[in-house]
């Protein structure tokens, strides 16, 4: 594992963030607060620190079965090579689309392109499907539900061992 080198400061703001961001009007200023820093401080850091590249990416994720979608369909389309670049960005602007990426095609698996979709019912995430397949023209895709919620996470730095005397 790679050491990260953090300052004392650099600690405290990620160990605050590391169990996410509270839903209120100013939630870096709540954050700051508890933790005896300014809100611009607070920020810089979290900018520094990104700059670094000690925090790879720092971004919201939203907890979908709270808000009342308990529908998850992985679409997965088979998208020419040629113009997936294309049609990956077109399907970020749905917004009934979390996120898209491609995949390699495989011997027996010829989608390259996963867009997650929420819905809060089955015939919801299929009505999303037609919209998008008839509005891009591509026909050749399926749905994969989710049939477990695994426990999500973000990084969480390590515990400070404590010196035994």
């Amino acid at each position: 594992m790679t050491e990260l080198n953090l300052n004392k400061k650099e600690k405290k703001v990620l160990t605050a963030l590391q169990d996410g961001i509270p839903i209120t009007e100013n939630p870096y200023q709540q954050i700051a607060e508890s933790i005896g820093m300014e809100t611009n401080e607070l920020l810089n850091i979290v900018k520094d620190l990104t700059k670094q590249g000690k925090v790879r990416r720092f971004g919201a994720s939203i907890n979908h079965y709270k808000a009342g979608k308990k529908y998850n369909a992985m679409i997965v389309w088979d998208v020419p090579n040629y113009d997936v670049d294309r049609i990956g960005r077109k399907m970020t602007e749905y917004e009934e689309v979390s996120h898209c990426y491609e995949r390699p095609r495989r011997k027996d698996w010829n989608y390259n392109l996963f867009t997650m979709v929420h819905g809060e019912s089955e015939g919801e995430t299929q009505e999303i499907a037609k919209k998008i397949s008839k509005d891009l023209n591509l026909h050749e895709y399926e749905l994969i539900y989710s049939t477990r919620e695994f426990k999500k996470t973000g990084v969480k730095l390590p515990k400070q061992k404590t010196k035994q005397k």
